[in-house]
């Protein structure tokens, strides 16, 4: 087995393995850096994300600058769906307002497949979209990383 990069949770998974894994997730997309974030991946990693296929950091990079770009005042949350060897299962939701002050709250789930390196090689994931009032918003944590007292999805009912 390859030696991972310091910091870096590869597999096979443990369940506290996977759980983790999923907040280092979590934590990089609620930073909104594309650049960061596309480090999590290999250099030739493959997705699915809704209907458009992406590949590679380069695409990565182009497909988060504009996903951020629309998707405003971004707040998400992960949650561990199930694990085995390299792969991973997760449920998310986020929130989001478009330019016209019309929040969303996004739910869906997603399938990543890890390199030896803990690297993400594929993600695919399916999204539905709910839009919602301002007053039904449940996640009010300042942009970034989501407090550790917050609540995740099963406790919001999610």
């Amino acid at each position: 087995m390859a030696q991972q990069a310091p910091g870096r949770i590869g597999p096979p998974f443990t369940r506290e393995s996977a759980i983790k894994k999923v907040r280092m997730a979590e934590d990089g997309w609620n930073t909104r850096d594309p650049q960061r974030v596309s480090l999590a991946y290999t250099v030739d990693s493959r997705w699915r994300n809704r209907s458009e296929f992406v590949n590679g950091r380069d695409e990565i990079v182009a497909f988060l600058t504009r996903k951020w770009s629309r998707e405003l005042d971004y707040r998400l949350i992960k949650e561990l769906w199930a694990f085995d060897g390299a792969r991973i299962a997760v449920r998310f939701a986020y929130e989001c307002h478009d330019a016209n002050g019309q929040w969303w709250r996004s739910y869906g789930n997603e399938n990543w497949e890890f390199d030896e390196n803990g690297l993400m090689l594929r993600r695919h994931a399916s999204i539905n979209d709910l839009a919602i009032k301002e007053e039904e918003r449940l996640y009010h944590w300042p942009l970034g990383r989501r407090p550790d007292d917050h609540p995740g999805l099963s406790d919001l009912g999610l």
